[in-house]
């Protein structure tokens, strides 16, 4: 894996959990997949990448659509689920997003999807040129990650225009796990995808759902106050 790789042993430590739990997990199920979704034209018969897989929700629901999808993700632990939740019915690499996507021909696809993933990078600039290569012309760039906003203050941090490694803990049935992710300013975001050559169509700071409030209450008017998750679309021209 890649020096600037981060929380690998994090998620093999987590692929079961994310395998049980992932699916009705509110922030997931309620949250950030009903503004993902928002963003996707009609897969069916699409060819889709999905980038940083996990453990394979978005997977099944494109295949389940009727789009092709090549999954992948730098976790062995997340692949095997994947796996074990698909089967063969999608091409499932372990490949990290820090480096180039050999395996992926130029213009062989015509979206790109990434939940969550994104900020496990330092640096975007090899992973937007990689997506722009792979994609047709036309094709869309779909992704959801940490807002700016959410990291900066939530962490407390003293300089909003850094991109700084953040250390995290998450609650699993095993207990809690360490999470390491990198935070940046919005315009970090947003330079590195309008310079890939992308053009930027659609920025989502979505309200949580009703299911999201019967599940998480307090969480619930929080997110009504304070983002958590940024949501972009982009098209190769």
């Amino acid at each position: 894996m890649h020096r600037d790789s981060v929380s690998l042993n994090s998620y093999e430590e987590m692929a079961e959990y994310y395998f049980s739990y992932v699916d009705r997990k509110p922030f997931n199920a309620y949250y950030e997949r009903p503004a993902t979704l928002s963003l996707l034209p009609d897969v069916a018969g699409k060819r889709v990448l999905d980038a940083g897989c996990a453990a394979g929700w978005y997977t099944q629901w494109l295949l389940d659509k009727g789009a092709a999808v090549t999954a992948v993700d730098f976790s062995a632990g997340m692949i095997e689920m994947t796996r074990k939740r698909v089967g063969e019915r999608a091409e499932i690499i372990r490949a990290d997003l820090n480096e180039p996507l050999d395996f992926m021909a130029k213009e062989s696809c015509d979206i790109v999807l990434s939940s969550l993933a994104l900020h496990y990078l330092k640096d975007w600039t090899l992973v937007m040129s990689e997506f722009h290569r792979i994609l047709a012309k036309g094709g869309l760039l779909i992704f959801s990650v940490h807002h700016p906003f959410m990291d900066f203050t939530v962490f407390q941090r003293d300089n909003y225009f850094l991109t700084e490694l953040l250390d995290d803990e998450w609650e699993t049935q095993k207990g809690k796990v360490k999470v390491q992710f990198y935070r940046r300013p919005l315009s970090q975001i947003l330079s590195a995808v309008l310079e890939a050559g992308f053009l930027l169509e659609k920025v989502l700071e979505p309200m949580p759902t009703e299911e999201f409030k019967s599940a998480q209450p307090d969480a619930y008017r929080r997110l009504t106050y304070k983002p958590q998750f940024l949501f972009l679309r982009a098209r190769k021209p």
